[in-house]
């Protein structure tokens, strides 16, 4: 791999980072930011769910319609908008304010995030392509779990205060980097609307939609309850929750890494067992939860096969639209925020009726079940095109 591209990767690996820091990381402040601005904890949750909500709507339609507009100039407005709008947040005068200050960068999510993988992994011989696009996802587990822990840490021993300035000083050090450091990209054979959507004419990109879906919202059906889940059933003590969460953010981007070596060898055998694989460690979960020293190395485990599994779900759908990158990673997105929506809007309910957070998990494990028949569907219907 060339020391540019090498370098232009690890930008936007920082730009994913900052991006994915800004709508997970707010998660950890939650509590903060409801008692600052005065409105309950579930109002407060509508930080969480709008971005999302913008996310998902905004996938599919804004990478295309920025497909063919130089590279450098998107990755200055979306890194500019995240960097101006996070400053902004800090100074908030009342929550409504907070609110549209994240859905607007919202917007530039995915056009950034699906650019970065597609840049990546065309900056690159082909046979590194998934390494290159691996190492982009090290900023997106970087940004959804560590950013949590992160952000806790800094409202709580110093203010909520330094941890809206630490969203705003990554997003703003990318844009400055950005500016400074990326060259001119102009998409020089840019591909027509119509090519682009044409690619949801194929059955194999459902599939992988919904597969998606399933898969990123059983992850996230768990994940989104876990600090619950350590502190009601396992019983940890809350200053060691937020380590244990860092430990598993490490984790997650230990999976990133193991994707980016496998995926490109063994893609079949590695889509078909990851789920099961969940199924398992959710199980495990399910029953042993409540036995500290057990669910440690379980949770180690299911901090890698999630890791894998994100990679594996862009995997999923830029394989099958690859004559429109942009596109299908705008797609990936878009079903994967929908999943985290979904997933953890089911999980809520399993939790409402069985009384606990560890029945979060059987929610989870509905959902791979149905994912796992769905991944099973496209290898097939793979094999056969």
């Amino acid at each position: 791999m060339k020391k540019s591209a090498q370098s232009l990767i690890l930008l936007m690996t920082m730009g994913v980072f900052g991006i994915l820091n800004t709508e997970m990381g707010v998660m950890g402040i939650l509590p903060h930011i409801a008692k600052a601005y005065q409105v309950s904890l579930a109002q407060a949750g509508i930080l969480v769910s709008s971005f999302a909500l913008v996310v998902a709507l905004a996938g599919p339609t804004m990478p295309l319609l920025f497909s063919k507009v130089n590279r450098k100039t998107v990755m200055m407005l979306a890194t500019g908008t995240f960097a101006l709008t996070t400053l902004l947040a800090i100074v908030a005068p009342n929550f409504w304010i907070l609110v549209f200050l994240r859905m607007l960068p919202a917007v530039f999510h995915p056009v950034y995030v699906s650019m970065a993988m597609s840049v990546a992994a065309n900056s690159v011989e082909e046979k590194d392509a998934e390494k290159a696009v691996a190492r982009v996802f090290i900023g997106v587990s970087a940004g959804s779990l560590l950013g949590i822990p992160v952000s806790n840490f800094l409202a709580n021993h110093f203010s909520l205060t330094a941890a809206m300035l630490f969203f705003a000083i990554i997003n703003l050090l990318v844009f400055i980097g950005t500016v400074i450091l990326v060259p001119s990209m102009p998409v020089t054979e840019g591909l027509s609307y119509g090519k682009q959507l044409g690619i949801l004419k194929r059955p194999v990109v459902w599939i992988s939609i919904v597969s998606i879906l399933l898969l990123n919202g059983a992850v996230f059906g768990f994940s989104s309850y876990l600090s619950d889940f350590l502190d009601s059933v396992s019983r940890f003590e809350p200053s060691a929750i937020s380590s244990l969460l860092l430990v598993i953010g490490l984790m997650n981007i230990v999976g990133n890494s193991l994707a980016g070596q496998w995926l490109g060898r063994q893609s079949d055998l590695i889509l078909k067992t990851l789920p099961i694989s969940l199924i398992l460690l959710f199980l495990l979960l399910f029953v042993w939860g409540h036995q500290m020293f057990v669910v440690l190395p379980i949770l180690l485990l299911f901090g890698i096969v999630a890791g894998i599994e994100g990679n594996a779900n862009q995997y999923m759908i830029a394989k099958v639209g690859m004559d429109a990158p942009d596109f299908a990673n705008g797609l990936f997105l878009a079903a994967a925020n929908l999943g985290v929506t979904i997933g953890t809007s089911i999980s809520g309910l399993f939790i409402a009726q069985g009384g606990g957070t560890q029945y979060s998990l059987l929610g989870s494990i509905l959902l791979l079940v149905i994912g796992t028949a769905t991944v099973f569907v496209r290898q097939k219907m793979l094999k056969k095109s």
